[in-house]
């Protein structure tokens, strides 16, 4: 594998979809991904870790990043900003090392026009009924917030186009499986094995 550079992965997904568990068993599946920790500068919630769960910084340092343009991608979420190290996921890809972002449409949409190599991939469940009975389900959202994210959910479902890949996570397991078998036909792109032909 000498010379391959790493895969830029990201996977996005309306909340409720089920695409943290999906990703938990892509690492089980495909333990040798590394996973990009973004940065944040909302409060650390109980049971979370800084540097597994988030990257833990306060606003002064965030927007430093920002003006040094260290971040490939950032937005605002409910007064706090999210963003991906740029500097840490080169380090990793010039390794050979692939890298999977779990970050939100607005996000993606910024890595596809920054790294147009990136393979974007967007979960959907097999049904938007299923997705409305998936938020109740977990009994941790007031009608009103279920009812703000399928809102949001309808409005990422219109940047589905950005995307290359469609995953419906139906069963987890399968939808997972889909996704190996996308990055296993990645890998063997022309652009990917380019370098197993440097002594022809």
């Amino acid at each position: 594998m000498q010379g391959r550079r790493g895969q830029l992965i990201v996977i996005s997904g309306p909340s409720g979809v089920g695409k943290s568990t999906v990703i938990a068993q892509l690492f089980i599946e495909r333990p040798e991904l590394h996973f990009s920790v973004s940065f944040t500068t909302r409060t650390m919630r109980q049971g979370e870790q800084d540097g597994v769960n988030y990257n833990f910084v306060d606003k002064h340092c965030f927007e430093a990043m920002i003006s040094r343009n260290e971040l490939l991608e950032y937005t605002q979420y409910a007064g706090n900003y999210y963003g991906t190290s740029m500097k840490v996921i080169e380090e990793q890809l010039e390794q050979g090392v692939d890298v999977l972002l779990d970050i939100e449409v607005d996000g993606a949409s910024k890595v596809r026009e920054r790294c147009s190599e990136a393979v974007l991939i967007f979960i959907i469940p097999p049904s938007f009924e299923e997705l409305s009975r998936r938020l109740r389900s977990r009994n941790t959202d007031s009608e009103e917030v279920i009812q703000k994210r399928l809102q949001i959910a309808r409005e990422e479902y219109k940047n589905i186009p950005i995307y290359d890949y469609l995953v419906v996570n139906e069963k987890v397991i399968t939808a997972t499986r889909e996704i190996v078998a996308i990055l296993q036909a990645e890998s063997y792109r022309t652009k990917n094995r380019q370098y197993l032909t440097r002594e022809v």
